[in-house]
C-alpha cells in the first residue's frame, strides 16, 4: 500500500474535501446548500477554538479520507471534550485502515489539547463503519433525540 499521510486540512483542498464530504453526505443520504459547504470549509481552517478542526488522509499523495471534530466544554468535565462529527473513506480506500489512521488522528490532538475523551453518533446501518468503532471505541447506552 503506498505511504499514508494524514495532515490538517488546507485552503488548496478545498476542492478534493468538497468531493470526499459530497460522498459523506451522500452515504448519510442528505445534502446541504452550497453556503453550507462554504461555510464549513472556512469554519475548518479558521483559527477560533469553537470552530471545527479537519484532517485529510492521503494515500500516494491522494486524498481519500477525511475527518471533522470540535473541542467543547462538557458540564459534567472541567476539560473539554471532543467530538468527531464526520468521517469518512472514499469506497475504494475502505478496508486499508484509513478509518482507524483517521480516529488514532484525532485521538492524538485530544490527547495533545488535553481533552481525553472523544465521542461520535453514527447510523445503525453503518455496519461496516461500527465493525472498526467496536474495536477502538466503547458502545454507549445513550440515545439521541432531536428537535
Amino acid at each position: 500500500m503506498p505511504d499514508i499521510e494524514i495532515r490538517p486540512l488546507r485552503p488548496e483542498d478545498a476542492a478534493e474535501w468538497c468531493r470526499l464530504w459530497t460522498g459523506y453526505l451522500e452515504f448519510y443520504q442528505t445534502t446541504v446548500p452550497e453556503e453550507v459547504y462554504a461555510t464549513t470549509f472556512s469554519r475548518l481552517l479558521g483559527d477560533d477554538p469553537q470552530d471545527f478542526n479537519g484532517f485529510l488522509a492521503l494515500v500516494g499523495g491522494q486524498p481519500m479520507g477525511l475527518v471533522h471534530f470540535l473541542f467543547h466544554r462538557h458540564c459534567w468535565k472541567i476539560e473539554n471534550v471532543c467530538y468527531l462529527q464526520d468521517l469518512y473513506v472514499d469506497p475504494q480506500a475502505r478496508g486499508t485502515g484509513l478509518g482507524r489512521k483517521l480516529i488514532e488522528a484525532v485521538y492524538a490532538a485530544a490527547d495533545a489539547n488535553g481533552t481525553p475523551a472523544v465521542y461520535w453518533l453514527t447510523q445503525d446501518f453503518n455496519t461496516t463503519g461500527r465493525r472498526l468503532y467496536d474495536r477502538i471505541a466503547q458502545v454507549t447506552p445513550f440515545i439521541r433525540y432531536v428537535r
